[in-house]
């Protein structure tokens, strides 16, 4: 699963500074100033935060969106309240079949750029963070689908975002060993040469299918993970650069 993660602006910049118009990056930059000031050392998707996606219409350009996929029939407020926290991640097996995800996955996907995500290793009881990213420190380019969800009571226009995730590496299932999952999990990462194909259009049974191949774990040898202190509970630490450094657990040694 994929719940908390760590990305700053720069980041999230990351496929639009590939113009490498200097002039439009400035002006983008400014319009997206208040970014400049939250960077989200640690942010969980339960917390709905709005962060850059770059969208199949956009590919180049980026979207605010809110973390949290509300499909466009949802009904009102309450419903999509309920309705929520309930599509943070899509299973990449089933991203087809789902009626949260079915429209999405053929017409409206996205990519977005964060530094690392954090995830729990369980052990004689208790939970213990991590947090994954690169061995060579670039961000990862995640997989994602989009939708635009329409208030009718306020004719508001909401841009909402699900992670899609793919059964973990190697990596994952030391770290991610939750004994109610079947399997580890961990979110599609793609390989920088295959961003845009998850980009591109399907309008056949064979381009579905290569949609679904880009649907795997990332090698286990360009990943690095280690220990962080409490993301949650009495001891979190909060939204601060530390979220992420390494803390050291000494029960975990004997793991």
């Amino acid at each position: 699963m994929c719940y908390d993660i760590k990305t700053k602006l720069e980041s999230q910049l990351r496929r639009a500074k590939r113009f490498n118009d200097q002039d439009w990056i400035v002006e983008l930059e400014e319009k997206l100033l208040p970014y400049k000031d939250h960077p989200y050392f640690h942010v969980s998707g339960y917390n709905h935060p709005k962060l850059l996606i770059y969208t199949n219409e956009k590919p180049y350009v980026p979207s605010v969106s809110i973390w949290g996929l509300v499909p466009h029939w949802i009904k009102n407020n309450d419903q999509k309240l309920k309705f929520w926290n309930n599509t943070l991640n899509a299973r990449g097996e089933t991203i087809f079949k789902k009626p949260s995800f079915r429209d999405s996955a053929k017409n409206k996907r996205c990519i977005l750029h964060i530094d690392g995500f954090y995830e729990h290793h369980h052990f004689k009881g208790k939970t213990y963070p991590f947090f994954i990213a690169r061995k060579d420190k670039r961000p990862l380019s995640i997989a994602g689908l989009w939708s635009e969800w329409v208030d009718r009571e306020t004719g508001e226009i909401l841009n909402t975002f699900a992670i899609v995730t793919t059964k973990g590496n190697s990596l994952m299932a030391k770290i991610h060993n939750n004994p109610k999952l079947i399997e580890p999990r961990m979110p599609v990462i793609l390989p920088d040469e295959m961003e845009d194909q998850w980009l591109e259009p399907i309008n056949n049974e064979e381009q579905r299918k290569e949609i679904m191949n880009l649907i795997k774990s990332f090698p286990e040898s360009k990943l690095k993970a280690h220990t962080v202190r409490k993301l949650r509970g009495k001891e979190v630490v909060g939204n601060v650069p530390e979220a992420s450094t390494y803390f050291e657990y000494k029960e975990l040694e004997v793991a």
